[in-house]
């Protein structure tokens, strides 16, 4: 059999150098496409936005924010989110092992979350119903009881057997920003970032390592192999800002 390889991480910009959202959508729309073509072996996109909301597929007016802030409409799954700096965000834009397997998938992009928060002492979990990954309710240091609170939100688009868009975690980003709105549609719990569990400024260039080092590990039978020689994604996205780091996973 011919050599294999997994598709390249490839870090668009860390604050100061955030990244505009319909940059790296564009970025990921052109990459799916080279994938789909089978001229690539697409990347995995590591970044931290400027702030703005995105509204996927299930978003209704009732989840809009309260202030009127501008929304991004976007082709994944999901309800309204907010993304900005101090989150980091990972777009793998790859061929699924299994295009069925899609639910597999997302437990993948959860697992490597979970083992991440498992490093800094959280212990995240997933919650019946709901997507993404949480810290589940309990008390305070003056035993008030904290609701679940979710640190990590997945959304994905599927087609040709090709993934878009993916996951964002909060490390280190304000919360005023979900004091706004209903985050993924959810009314009866809270948002949380890493740094407010563990008492500790951890910002995405902190968990960078860490997120891909389990992503590597966990990625064979979740993302289908490349063969050894096809390039990784060409298209630049008309991005403004460079790639500063552009690795394989081993």
């Amino acid at each position: 059999m011919p050599a294999t390889t997994m598709p390249p991480f490839r870090v668009l910009g860390l604050s100061p150098d955030t990244v505009d959202y319909l940059t790296a959508w564009n970025l990921q729309q052109q990459l799916h496409a080279e994938v789909v073509a089978g001229s690539s072996s697409g990347s995995v996109l590591f970044l931290e936005h400027t702030a703005v909301y995105t509204a996927g597929k299930r978003t209704e007016p009732q989840d809009l924010p309260d202030d009127g802030s501008p929304v991004v409409n976007v082709d994944r799954g999901g309800k309204l989110t907010w993304h900005g700096p101090g989150q980091l965000v990972c777009y793998p834009v790859v061929r699924l092992a299994d295009p069925a397997a899609v639910k597999d998938y997302v437990w993948f992009l959860e697992e490597a979350i979970i083992r991440t928060l498992a490093d800094h002492g959280l212990t995240g979990e997933r919650v019946d119903g709901r997507s993404g990954v949480w810290i589940v309710g309990d008390s305070d240091g003056g035993g008030r009881p904290r609701p679940d609170r979710k640190v990590a939100a997945v959304g994905l688009r599927v087609n040709h057997g090709v993934s878009m868009h993916g996951f964002a975690l909060n490390c280190s980003n304000s919360l005023e920003p979900y004091e706004h709105i209903i985050a993924c549609g959810i009314s009866d719990a809270g948002s949380t970032t890493i740094s407010a569990e563990t008492g500790r400024t951890i910002t995405p260039a902190d968990v960078l390592a860490t997120v891909q080092e389990h992503f590597a590990a966990l990625a064979p039978g979740h993302i289908a192999p490349v063969p050894q020689g096809l390039p990784a994604g060409t298209a630049d996205g008309n991005a403004t800002t460079r790639t500063l780091v552009e690795g394989t996973p081993q």
